[in-house]
């Protein structure tokens, strides 16, 4: 198992900048994918961006370019950097980790608001 708590949130102007942090647990070698998720209102969540075990990243179309995943080994801390932020970014941003075993096993945090909003 592995409890995950997001920090970093916030209300921030169009074109600025926030980093979220993600502390987990237990050491992050032995977790396969960390990941952000995001989910605003009245809409399903959906990927950000992931980081696996093995330095591999993805990011949703709508934030490259912008935003960065990045951990910290020796903090078991992954972060979300976040650049040029648009209001189409707010939303309640969610760290995951996917732990695998015979099976694998999904563990979220309890999210953070990031509102976007002159």
């Amino acid at each position: 198992q592995v409890q995950l708590v997001e920090s970093g949130g916030g209300l921030v102007q169009p074109g600025g900048s926030l980093r979220l942090s993600c502390a987990a647990s237990r050491s992050i070698f032995t977790i396969g994918i960390m990941a952000w998720y995001r989910q605003a209102p009245g809409k399903q969540r959906e990927l950000v961006a992931s980081l696996s075990s093995g330095d591999t990243t993805n990011y949703g179309d709508y934030v490259k370019g912008r935003f960065t995943i990045s951990r910290d080994n020796a903090k078991n801390t992954v972060y979300l950097q976040m650049n040029s932020l648009k209001p189409e970014d707010t939303a309640v941003y969610y760290c995951k980790a996917v732990i695998f075993g015979i099976t694998s096993f999904d563990y979220w945090g309890q999210g953070t608001q990031v509102t976007v909003s002159s």
